[in-house]
Order: structure tokens, then C-alpha cells, then sequence
């Protein structure tokens, strides 16, 4: 226990750099996966058929395959294949490649929540809208969104608390998130090695994100409940 406590301090700071790392990716994702979700969505939907089945054909690679081997494929791909390493190298490289894999795999899986959304609303409120004189890009921003994301926050919720569990998956890049900050204790890391137990607090970390997200989200969900 003393061997524990001595080395506490070294292995809460380097968890904390992971961690830092591992919410930088979050906010990334979603910043990102988010309006690029909703343009995927619109192209999904698109009368243009050729758009629409590339939107669709894209969605389908994206979900039918596992974000691990999009992340390795994006990283690995430009450099084994182009022999153009176009992320460069470093953590800072390792970083862009791993927020574009996440951001495009969040952004096929908001699209089809976003389409569910927006099919779910009732065609009535569209033909409304259009004999009042709105354009349907007025609709859908005055009339349709709030009411779409009422519908929609429940399986978003779910997916961004996926997302921070997901960050973990980056490692497989090297990136170093609190994961891999954590596992390197085992190997040998500022002169502690063949310790398991940081990794059990790599769990608390998780847990209390998760936590305040889960209460984030259920007071969001409580504010729009005027749209039941």
C-alpha cells in the first residue's frame, strides 16, 4: 500500500494528461460529427438519386465496418498506400487522424438518427407551412427542429456517452488518451512497471465523465419536454 500511495502523484498526472487528451477528442468529434451529420442526413434524403445512394452507400461502409479499423485505415492508409504521410507525425498527428476517423463515423451514425427524426415529424406540418407561404428551409428551421430534437436527444444521448468510451479505441494509433497513459504502467513507464491498478482508475475517470453527462443531458431532455 505505501508502494501505492508513493506512487499516486506520478500516476494521477499522467492520467490527467490522458484524460485532457481524451476530452479533447470528445469535443472535436462532436463539434464536427454534428453538422456533418445533418448534411449527410440531407443527402441521404436527397430527390438527387446519385447523391443520395453515394450518401447512402457511404453510411452503410461506415456502420457495417468497426471504427477500429477505420481509425487504423485512415492513419496507416496515406502513408503505406500514397507514400504521402500527410498527418504528419507526433501526438499532433496522431491526434488530426484519429478526430477525422471519429468524426466521420459519429457524423453516418447522427445522419440516420437525424432521418428518423425528421421522417417522424408529420407531413401535415410541411403542406401547413407551405401554404402559409414558407420556403422549406423555413420549416425545417422554425417549425421542425425543435421538434426533431426533442425526438432525437434520447439516442443522441447515447451515442455521445458511447463516444467518450470510445475514445479509448484511439490507442490503437498510439494515441495517448488516459487508456494508454494508463496501460503504460504495465510495460514500464517513469519507473513504474507491471502495475494493473491504474487502470482501474482509468474506470473512475470514465464513470464520473459519463455521470455528469448523464445529468447534463436529462436536464436538457426535461427543458424541451414542453414538445410531448
Amino acid at each position: 500500500m505505501s508502494i501505492i500511495m508513493e506512487q499516486m502523484p506520478i500516476v494521477l498526472r499522467s492520467l490527467n494528461i490522458g484524460f485532457l487528451q481524451t476530452i479533447r477528442l470528445f469535443f472535436v468529434t462532436l463539434i464536427g460529427a454534428f453538422p456533418l451529420g445533418l448534411v449527410i442526413c440531407f443527402g441521404t434524403m436527397s430527390r438527387f438519386k446519385p447523391l443520395s445512394l453515394l450518401c447512402k452507400f457511404v453510411v452503410w461502409i461506415i456502420r457495417g465496418t468497426p471504427l477500429m479499423i477505420q481509425l487504423l485505415i485512415v492513419y496507416y492508409f496515406p502513408g503505406l498506400v500514397w507514400h504521402n504521410p500527410i498527418w504528419g507525425s507526433g501526438e499532433s498527428g496522431r491526434f488530426l487522424a484519429a478526430s477525422v476517423a471519429f468524426i466521420i463515423n459519429y457524423a453516418c451514425y447522427f445522419s440516420e438518427i437525424y432521418r428518423g427524426g425528421i421522417q417522424s415529424i408529420p407531413v401535415g406540418q410541411d403542406e401547413a407551412g407551405l401554404v402559409l407561404g414558407m420556403t422549406r428551409s423555413q420549416i425545417f428551421f422554425r417549425v421542425k427542429l425543435l421538434q426533431m430534437i426533442k425526438r432525437i436527444l434520447p439516442p443522441i444521448s447515447n451515442e455521445i456517452i458511447t463516444l467518450v468510451k470510445d475514445t479509448s479505441l484511439s490507442r490503437i494509433i498510439a494515441l495517448q488518451e488516459i487508456i494508454w497513459a494508463g496501460q503504460a504502467f504495465m510495460k514500464g513507464s517513469q519507473g513504474i512497471s507491471g502495475a494493473i491498478w491504474p487502470l482501474f482508475f482509468t474506470a473512475i475517470y470514465y464513470l464520473v465523465a459519463n455521470g455528469l453527462l448523464t445529468l447534463l443531458l436529462g436536464a436538457l431532455e426535461k427543458k424541451l419536454d414542453y414538445f410531448r
